[in-house]
């Protein structure tokens, strides 16, 4: 295992960040993902003198690091963050980014997910990406069928596909790692339907027990299925519970173990996310991003059948 975890370790410095000898690189973690934290700064250490530092694990997925690593992964060259709770969508991540700085979050990693989904051909996993991106991207609409009968219908028009490729060479250049999607923030008022969650759902997890969500005018009406995702939606508002995100995984060497961070890069599974869609050119500003993963769907983009029941048709 040390010897994969520092194989997958040397692919996201080398082949993903591609980080030069001259550049200023930081590495945030917290307790739970320390040992891959420890693995990265090995493998940069070879080639910069990077700096490692240690926060206390954010409450929930989304909310902001100490305004003091905000401002020190602004002022780097590099930033990676393999962090317990995903720090992708916050204000640190964002304006990091709009000052130059590359870097990937790697929210809830594993040495284990490390090991399996980053020894991955990413060049392959890019071109199947930048092709879904432009489906989105020129669609007016997406429907979604999924469990007995349900289905999601959700508006695209006037919103950009974005990709999450895994290959991050140039200033500004953002994606999870794992890498491994193509990814749309629908308009947020205009998503209506029902959709069975049958995958994972952060922060719960693992899905035992499929998960039903009512969606009326682009938010979560009702949920049925799972009493933890009731309370945690219950403690917040009207904008926690938007409609923020159409995802498709497309790394071949991700599969569903209950991470949503590996997840929702499966090929052939497609995600939906609640709360802040800010960092992607949605307009909905919330102090959450709460992905749920559905395993085998159907998705017609238009008229276009783009998967169905999990397997790719293009």
């Amino acid at each position: 295992m040390k010897t994969k975890l520092q194989n997958a370790a040397h692919t996201v410095i080398h082949d993903c960040l591609k980080i030069q000898k001259y550049e200023k690189v930081v590495i945030v973690v917290d307790e739970p993902c320390r040992l891959v934290g420890e693995a990265l700064w090995d493998a940069a250490k070879k080639i910069v003198d990077p700096i490692i530092i240690e926060i206390s694990p954010r409450s929930i997925h989304g909310e902001e690091p100490p305004p003091l690593i905000a401002e020190v992964i602004r002022k780097s060259d590099v930033f990676i963050l393999p962090t317990s709770r995903s720090l992708t969508h916050t204000r640190a991540r964002i304006e990091a980014n709009k000052h130059g700085a590359r870097g990937a979050t790697m929210p809830g990693i594993t040495p284990e997910i490390m090991t399996r989904s980053l020894n991955a051909d990413y060049r392959r996993i890019a071109r199947v990406t930048e092709r879904l991106a432009e489906i989105l991207s020129r669609g007016r609409k997406a429907r979604i069928e999924t469990g007995t009968g349900a289905h999601l219908e959700l508006s695209l028009m006037r919103r950009k596909g974005y990709i999450d490729t895994g290959l991050l060479h140039t200033p500004g250049a953002f994606s999870n790692l794992p890498g491994g999607e193509a990814y749309i923030a629908p308009e947020e008022t205009q998503s209506n339907g029902k959709v069975v969650f049958d995958g994972s759902f952060a922060p719960v997890g693992f899905l035992r027990k499929p998960v039903t969500l009512h969606v009326k005018k682009g938010r979560i009406m009702k949920i049925t299925g799972n009493k933890n995702l009731q309370t945690i939606f219950g403690k917040y508002g009207i904008r926690e519970r938007v409609l923020c995100e159409l995802g498709i995984g497309t790394n071949p060497s991700a599969k569903i173990t209950g991470n949503v961070l590996e997840d929702e890069k499966t090929l052939g599974s497609i995600h939906l996310a609640f709360g802040n869609n800010l960092g992607f050119g949605g307009r909905n500003k919330a102090r959450i991003h709460l992905d749920g993963v559905i395993r085998k769907p159907t998705i017609y983009i238009d008229e276009t059948l783009i998967i169905k029941k999990g397997k790719f048709l293009l």
